[in-house]
């Protein structure tokens, strides 16, 4: 597994130093929410079952939609769609206005925490979800706000900040998210430890150490054994980082 959430082929606009999540064609959706993000799952294939499950049941999507629609105002509707996607990978289609959620993929981050000897891989997994949907909505947000296009992997670094700054607003509950997700990199990059060329998402590595600079640096004193000399940078870069996202947000916040 390169990393999780395999990226797709249509991408949007690009931003700052993050990530895109991309889709290969799909028919057209049934229309939308008027704006702001919503919810709908489809029903899922046969092996995907427990994963349509998981979703449902833990309500993992809803809250992070809900914090979304209650911090932002969108010029259009986009709707997040759980589906089975036979390998294509999670990622967010521009012309659709559609984020796609897979089923398929949670079975390989769940087996990337029991393989670890996780006993708390339904909390992991749902941390990890968590994660990703705010990273898909980021790709949301470049494309909202038309931002420019400096690349899919300056795309894709852009997804994975704006994840962090939303998290990072629900504190410390958004850092034990982040801190998860980077673990949950850690275990792909030793899975997988050489990266995929055709990815345009950082190497797994890499995103978990941004991750953990984005924590340390806004919570230094909650967190000391993050507080190592190579990190020190990160008081200064993660909040000019986290500025440069609020600054683009401006015209979409709500009042």
């Amino acid at each position: 597994m390169t990393r999780r959430w395999g990226t797709l082929t249509l991408c949007a606009a690009a931003l700052l130093p993050v990530a895109t999540g991309c889709l290969s064609a799909q028919p057209q959706p049934a229309p939308g929410p008027a704006d702001g993000f919503a919810l709908r799952y489809e029903q899922p294939a046969a092996a995907d079952r427990a994963a349509h499950r998981f979703l449902r049941e833990r309500a993992v999507a809803a809250p992070v939609l809900a914090d979304l629609n209650a911090y932002l105002t969108l010029p259009h509707g986009v709707t997040v769609v759980a589906r089975s996607c036979s390998g294509e990978g999670t990622g967010y289609d521009p012309a659709a206005h559609r984020i796609e959620l897979c089923y398929d993929d949670l079975a390989e981050e769940r087996a990337l925490f029991e393989q670890a000897g996780s006993r708390a891989a339904d909390d992991q997994l749902a941390e990890v979800v968590r994660e990703t949907l705010y990273h898909e909505a980021g790709h949301a947000l470049v494309d909202a706000l038309d931002l420019p296009d400096n690349g899919a992997r300056a795309e894709e670094d852009a997804a994975d900040d704006f994840a962090r700054l939303m998290l990072l607003r629900a504190r410390p509950e958004g850092e034990e998210t982040l801190l998860t997700a980077a673990h949950a990199y850690d275990l792909a990059a030793a899975a997988d430890p050489e990266p995929d060329p055709e990815d345009e998402h950082a190497p797994n590595a890499t995103r978990a150490e941004a991750h953990r600079c984005a924590v340390h640096a806004e919570a230094p004193t909650r967190h000391p054994t993050l507080a190592t000399p190579p990190r020190a940078p990160c008081t200064t870069t993660w909040p000019h980082t986290r500025d440069a996202w609020l600054k683009d947000l401006r015209p979409l916040l709500r009042p």
